[in-house]
């Protein structure tokens, strides 16, 4: 999903679909968050679906949470991703993901799943801040707790997050097959893996620090801990088969699912990320695959792992050059207020892969 205000560039995505903004306005493509800032859609390209669109008409503001958390699952995944062959690549065009969107691959479900947690981690924050006129924080956590704390506080509302992001983000997906699927466990587990990493936390009350009794709320974890859950999800993923129970008793949902493509595994649980074929070779450029490949990227001439030469160049080789690099140090404050730095000039040594 991809939007824009007339005046700030807002960049949204999710299944590898994305929506322009253009500067004329028409009853058919015109949104308008809580502070009256008219948010228009390209009706050249894909549109929100009508549920879609009916969400964020009912939850002023949420709009631009959902913006903000897609934009933090993107650089959440460019940073899990920084030293692997697949790098999260993403471009400015039609599918900001590229054609890996379109594959069953273990890539896929981790996209699938960051971009979930990010519009419920943002959302369920956003509610906490008030910046969502629907919803607040979740208050129902009152009153004792524990011998020495109590329930209080604002909790963030993580139940809001997971329903809103259930609504608006799996309403992108149609059909019962496989990849459908895939789809919706791994924006689950997305999900998921937000709601399992909440924390309680505490603010002392008592005489001169000494802490006789606390207030607790439950408070989201860090993006990057979610991000380092999913990641790991994703070198642990499931590969999956569709599944079929075959009884006509059973209902739609029941008689389709995913079972383990080996059948010695353990089925996949809600927090596992699932995927179904396999991934592309990424060390070479492919247009067919819509993979870039690794050639002109940093490598570490020095290190056995993936971000070492040997392995990203993908036994290529590599080239290694120099470059000399300006930046502002030794700096010091005077008081008051100007801060004063010296220029050094270091020389680095760059690998790149051939």
């Amino acid at each position: 999903l991809a939007f824009s205000s007339l005046s700030n560039t807002l960049a949204v995505n999710n299944s590898g679909r994305w929506w322009g903004i253009i500067n004329v306005a028409s009853s058919t493509n015109l949104l308008t968050d809580s502070k009256n800032v008219q948010l228009v859609l390209d009706p050249s390209l894909q549109l929100l679906s009508r549920k879609q669109r009916k969400l964020i008409r009912q939850n002023p503001g949420i709009l631009h949470s959902v913006s903000s958390g897609l934009q933090t699952a993107i650089k959440e995944c460019k940073w899990q991703f920084r030293n692997r062959r697949w790098n999260c690549p993403t471009s400015q065009g039609p599918n900001i993901f590229g054609k890996i969107v379109n594959r069953g691959c273990r890539e896929t479900a981790f996209i699938f799943a960051i971009t979930s947690a990010g519009v419920t981690h943002s959302v369920a924050r956003s509610c906490s801040e008030g910046s969502i006129e629907s919803c607040t924080c979740d208050y129902r956590r009152r009153g004792p707790g524990g011998p020495d704390w109590h329930w209080g506080g604002c909790s963030d509302n993580i139940d809001f997050g997971r329903l809103f992001g259930r609504e608006f983000v799996d309403s992108s997906e149609k059909g019962r097959d496989l990849r459908f699927l895939m789809n919706l466990h791994n924006n689950e587990a997305g999900r998921m893996t937000v709601f399992s990493e909440m924390r309680q936390e505490c603010k002392c009350h008592g005489m001169s620090g000494s802490c006789t009794v606390r207030t607790c709320w439950m408070r989201l974890p860090t993006f990057r801990a979610v991000g380092d859950v999913l990641k790991d999800r994703f070198d642990g993923a499931s590969r999956v088969i569709y599944g079929n129970k075959g009884s006509n008793r059973a209902s739609r949902v029941e008689l389709h699912h995913l079972e383990p493509e080996n059948p010695a595994h353990k089925p996949p649980s809600p927090h596992d990320l699932v995927y179904f074929e396999k991934s592309p070779n990424f060390c070479t450029y492919s247009g067919k695959t819509g993979t870039a490949g690794t050639a002109g990227r940093s490598c570490n001439s020095s290190s056995p792992g993936l971000d070492g030469c040997e392995l990203l160049c993908c036994g290529r080789g590599y080239r290694t050059r120099t470059q000399r690099v300006t930046e502002r140090c030794n700096c010091t404050f005077h008081w008051c207020c100007h801060v004063s730095c010296l220029n050094c000039t270091n020389t680095q040594v760059l690998h790149e892969c051939l």
